[in-house]
């Protein structure tokens, strides 16, 4: 993947304000797509430093991934995980794959951030950030409930998620 020929098309888009087009040309590049995404729109930007997506529409129909209009004065790396975080929503929640607790489906994509298992062509983000990412896993796994059957489903990669936040300290 030819990162300065990515950056150039997104400065394009950018230039011209076509934001939504951009997020289109990542998820073609980075081979995101999937039948149940509706497509992008836009949500509230939280501030210059932080930004929320989120993946919209009821379980077991189409998805719309809504960003931010500033989504690309962020560092690429970031927002192609992000994206892929919200692109592997739209995989739990299509129908005949619908992956109902919100707990499951947050841990399984903060993994996928950390070790791109679904999406091996996105790239790692910062050990800050990885570090986050994994703290957030953390936090969703905890969610899913003392002991419960959901923990015992998700405790390898629980392990892998600690060692991985541990070597990073």
């Amino acid at each position: 993947m030819n990162f300065e020929q990515i950056n150039l098309h997104l400065n394009a888009y950018k230039e011209h304000d076509q934001i939504l087009d951009a997020a289109k040309y990542l998820i073609s590049s980075f081979k995101l797509e999937h039948e149940n995404f509706a497509g992008f729109g836009f949500r509230q930007e939280l501030s210059p430093n932080s930004m929320l997506l989120t993946a919209e529409g009821e379980l077991g129909h189409p998805q719309m991934v809504m960003i931010p209009k500033n989504i690309f004065d962020f560092d690429l790396n970031l927002v192609l995980n992000m994206i892929a975080h919200e692109m592997l929503h739209v995989r739990q929640k299509a129908p005949g794959n619908v992956v109902e607790d919100k707990n499951e489906r947050e841990f399984q994509a903060y993994y996928e951030m950390l070790f791109h298992k679904v999406f091996p062509q996105i790239p790692d983000v910062s050990d800050f950030h990885r570090k986050f990412f994994g703290n957030k896993a953390l936090e969703y796994y905890r969610r899913m409930g003392e002991g419960s059957e959901l923990q015992h489903k998700y405790a390898e990669q629980k392990t892998e998620v600690e060692q991985l936040i541990n070597s990073l300290s």
